[in-house]
This record gives structure tokens, C-alpha cells and sequence, in this order.
């Protein structure tokens, strides 16, 4: 899953990114409505934390732009306020879920992987393939049984090779959901993290490279 953070203060932008991609999250951060319009239109993001009180650009503008646009990306939008009325606003707005400051990092993880399963077609909670047990909210990985320990983009390429499907995926779709917007296009990443999450899973490797397209698990 993909996230974007708007808000402006830093500090805390920065702390909910450092959480969130320890959860195996790929989090990109920006501080004004601005630079969020600009990340969202050249990204493909799940979830939007969006604080309210931008500046350049105000968090109303923003999600107002975003229920206008036909991108799929969710807003859960952060707000001081705690009235009824200025929630009620803000998701007449077009936003999918809010949030008060001062809030529990547990439930705000908890509201992006539920908004962040509707940014996409539903799928069950335990994803199973090729004798492999995907549990993302667990974060547990089985092979035939045995439990499998996986670094956070091991698990992260995984699943997103489970959630196809079998349908191929390409090297620039893993390393865009996957990883965050620093990651350089060029790099090799893609492939050496496959090979590590190959070795850990062990023989037969259930992971098919599809020269010039992609890698699936068929």
C-alpha cells in the first residue's frame, strides 16, 4: 500500500511516516496543499492523510480536488476541530474517514489499512497461492505449513504479487507500491529483494519472472 502524509507539521509528518513504514507501508510526505496536488497527480497512491489546515493550497481545496478527479486514492482527513459539525464538513467534502488531533497511532493504522482495502477490489482477509499463507494484518507469511520470516519489502513485494492474482506485475508497479518516491527507477532493488524473498520461501520458487513484463505467481 502506497500513502501520501499532508501536513504541515513536521514533526509529526514525520513521525506517522516513520510508523507507518514500519508496518510495511510505502509512505511519501509532504508539509502544504501544494505540493500534495503535485504528488498526487504524477503518483498512484491508496491513502491520503490529509491535514485540514494546509497552507498554500487549504486541505478543503485538496479533497475537494481529489472527490472532483477520478483517482481512486482515500482521504482520511486530520483535523484539530472536534464538533460535529466540522466533521460532518469535512466529509461532505469527499472524504472517506476523520480524524481528531490529538488521536492513538494504533487506530490511525488501523483507519488506512481499512480505507486502504477499499482503494482496491476486495480481496480476503488471508491471501493463499501457490501453497503460500499471506495474512496482512497479521503480517505473516506460511510456505506449505512453515512459518517464513520476511524483512518489511519482502513482505510488501509479496503480497502485492498476491493480490494479482496471477496476473503478472511489472518491476516499475512494485517498485512504485512498494517502496516511496526516493526510490530510483534505475536501480536493481526489485530484483535483489526478489531474490532474497526466492531464498526464504525456498524450492520450488512459486515466484515465475516473465522476461520483459514482469514477475506473477501462476
Amino acid at each position: 500500500m502506497r500513502v501520501l502524509i499532508a501536513e504541515d507539521e513536521r514533526m509529526l509528518a514525520d513521525s506517522i511516516a516513520e510508523g507507518l513504514r514500519a508496518e510495511a507501508l510505502a509512505v511519501d510526505v509532504v508539509y502544504d496543499g501544494d505540493a500534495a496536488l503535485e504528488r498526487l497527480g504524477v503518483n498512484d497512491y491508496d491513502v491520503l492523510v490529509l491535514d485540514r489546515d494546509l497552507p498554500v493550497v487549504h486541505g478543503d481545496d485538496v479533497c475537494r480536488a481529489v472527490a472532483e478527479s477520478d483517482a481512486l486514492v482515500r482521504v482520511l482527513m486530520l483535523t484539530a476541530a472536534v464538533t460535529v459539525p466540522a466533521r460532518v464538513d469535512g466529509l461532505r467534502l469527499g472524504a472517506d474517514d476523520y480524524l481528531t488531533k490529538p488521536f492513538a497511532f494504533e487506530e490511525l493504522v488501523a483507519r488506512i489499512q481499512a480505507l486502504g482495502r477499499r482503494a482496491r477490489p476486495a480481496a480476503p482477509p488471508t491471501l493463499e497461492r501457490g501453497g503460500i499463507r499471506l495474512d496482512p494484518s497479521r503480517r505473516e507469511v506460511y510456505r506449505d505449513g512453515r512459518y517464513v520470516r520476511l524483512a518489511r519489502k519482502e513482505f510488501g513485494l509479496l503480497a502485492e504479487l498476491m493480490r494479482a492474482d496471477g496476473a503478472i506485475v511489472s518491476a516499475e508497479r512494485l517498485l512504485e507500491k512498494v517502496w516511496d518516491e526516493h526510490a530510483d527507477p534505475f536501480t536493481n532493488t526489485v530484483r535483489v529483494t526478489l531474490m532474497k524473498l526466492r531464498r526464504k520461501l525456498g524450492d520450488p520458487s512459486v515466484i515465475e519472472t516473465v522476461p520483459g513484463a514482469g514477475y506473477r505467481i501462476p
